[in-house]
């Protein structure tokens, strides 16, 4: 929601295990969605997410027969696969999209090509980390294709306002998720204050 276009509306969805459904979950959440595309390379398995989901999301979701044709006309298209080698490639992606790459977080693991990062404004949820674990920045920085610098901001630099986010409608944007150990804190901090807040769950006692 931080980074991509104000009216993105149509996602794509590479991959069809549990990342992907609650990828859906959370793009439903902070977006009103107009459509859904899932792709997979098991295509049972995509068309089985896109019928689990029918009946629960307000907005049409169906499987995809390939990449191109989940990302066409997509300006949001998350990645939540566990693949080696590229599968998204700049070609595949349209001018003012916005990227969410979960999927492949070992450093020699990517989903996304040198082509498709390079052309994008690049933001991660920790710099470091990113730069020695995130396979989609390591590999092309590596070849020598990319620099370190490619990394705009992190997202919390930007929510802060201590860094720009998107610039321009035009302007494609990726965001390259691997998780910190200060992120699963901070919000399971905040759901168990919620849950005080509303009087259900149970209090454990650890020895």
């Amino acid at each position: 929601d931080l980074l991509a276009r104000p009216e993105a509306a149509t996602l794509a969805v590479l991959g069809a295990g549990v990342q992907a459904r609650s990828h859906l979950d959370a793009m439903a959440e902070v977006r009103p969605l107009r459509a859904a595309r899932i792709w997979s390379r098991s295509p049972e398995r995509a068309r089985a997410l896109a019928e689990s989901v029918r009946d629960e999301l307000p907005f049409p979701v169906t499987a995809a027969a390939s990449v191109a044709e989940a990302t066409d006309g997509a300006d949001l298209v998350c990645t939540v696969t566990g693949s080696a080698e590229p599968l998204l490639d700049a070609r595949h992606v349209a001018e003012g999209a916005h990227i969410n790459a979960v999927g492949s977080s070992f450093p020699d693991k990517r989903e996304l090509t040198a082509d498709l990062v390079a052309r994008c404004a690049v933001f991660v949820d920790g710099r470091e980390a990113a730069l020695i674990e995130a396979g989609d920045l390591v590999i092309p920085i590596a070849a020598g294709r990319l620099g370190p610098d490619v990394i705009r901001a992190e997202v919390g630099e930007v929510l802060l306002g201590r860094a720009p986010g998107r610039r321009s409608p035009a302007e494609t944007t990726l965001f390259k998720s691997l998780g910190l150990a200060v992120e699963d804190a901070v919000t399971g901090l905040r759901v168990a204050r919620r849950a005080r807040e509303l009087g259900v769950g149970r209090e454990v006692s650890f020895p």
